[in-house]
């Protein structure tokens, strides 16, 4: 489907909630062999290498189809999001959403497939412009994308404020930022990202600076607004304690790759790779008893990924490492179990 066809089916920014019928098993966003490289200088101006952020990353999103992205700080999941996005370019590979290539659109589509990809920021206040209220920062994206009707914008504002709860809605429209509660912040943001009605939404850990009951509200509601609308969700966290509860599918990065993939229930139960296993074991856990029951921890730190180790990327902190293959070859994706891939010599 071109872009051209989308946006005279979607016919947006009318804001009509016309989207196409479609089933989960249609492709919304296909990621292939993407990389994404920072080159490095010395001086500003002399070559020095490459920090290799997201180094052939490959997945599918499906739509109405919500995924979780997890693994720690550095491994690459902000920078896969930014690429998403279209705020990075791809040194190789390709982004595929509706079948057209991201990075070779033009401005002005590009504008258009802005519009249909929302966006979810970790801190929120730093998120909303601090000297624009609520009303403002709702009806900017739309000015900004051609709705002329200020009739139709403020309608639009009042059914995105109701959606996400914040009522009575006259009261928070002329609030600022700084008058919300972290909460109110969070829902903000959401209804920000979702006052053009995308397809997909891209969520930056958006529970991580929540209290732990605010964190309940705002998961459940963008499970109702996922159920309500078919969003595609890609949800990038560090917490497996909260993707359990919101994805379907689980992919876990590691050092600039996705290292294994699989159903939540399925990936939860039963861990594969060396990495995924450490990272639920250090997965902080409410019981009391096994709270106090030590954990095996991997040695080390993750890998420069301005020099990253040759062969899988993990192997200097993995016990069970064959010598002569991990530390040489970089494992395929092998599919150990029916949906279940992981990338791991272990089992080829």
């Amino acid at each position: 489907m071109s872009v051209e066809s989308l946006e005279k089916e979607h016919n947006s920014i009318d804001i009509s909630n016309s989207h196409q019928v479609v089933t989960s098993n249609d492709v919304l966003l296909c990621v292939k062999d993407l990389h994404l490289w920072y080159e490095l200088k010395r001086w500003g101006f002399i070559h020095s290498g490459y920090v290799k952020a997201v180094d052939g990353v490959n997945f599918d999103l499906h739509y109405g189809e919500s995924i979780g992205i997890v693994g720690e700080s550095g491994c690459g999941k902000t920078t896969l999001m930014r690429t998403i996005l279209g705020l990075e370019k791809p040194i190789k590979g390709s982004i595929e959403f509706c079948g057209e290539n991201v990075s070779g659109l033009n401005v002005s589509d590009m504008k258009f497939y802005r519009s249909e990809v929302g966006y979810i920021q970790q801190d929120p206040y730093g998120a909303l412009a601090p000297f624009m209220d609520l009303q403002q920062i709702l009806e900017e994206p739309m000015i900004i994308h051609g709705v002329k009707n200020q009739e139709k914008r403020l309608q639009r504002i009042h059914d995105v404020l109701t959606e996400i709860k914040m009522f009575p809605v006259d009261d928070f429209l002329r609030k600022y930022p700084h008058m919300l509660s972290g909460g109110q912040q969070q829902r903000a943001v959401i209804g920000r990202a979702m006052v053009l009605e995308p397809r997909l939404l891209v969520a930056d850990e958006p529970v991580s600076m929540l209290d732990a009951s605010v964190q309940v509200e705002i998961l459940r509601l963008l499970q109702d607004l996922q159920a309500s609308h078919n969003l595609a969700v890609i949800y990038i966290t560090h917490d497996l304690s909260t993707v359990r509860y919101f994805s379907k599918r689980i992919f876990v990065m590691y050092a600039g790759k996705i290292v294994e993939k699989a159903q939540v229930d399925e990936l939860l139960s039963n861990p594969l790779h060396p990495y995924t296993k450490a990272l639920l074991e250090a997965t902080p856990d409410p019981d009391y008893e096994n709270a106090l029951t030590y954990k095996e921890v991997p040695p080390g730190e993750p890998p420069s990924l301005i020099d990253p180790p040759s062969g899988c990327r993990f192997h200097p902190r993995c016990s069970q490492m064959i010598e002569g293959l991990c530390d040489v070859k970089d494992p395929p994706e092998i599919e150990a179990e029916p949906d279940h891939l992981t990338a791991c010599w272990l089992f080829d």
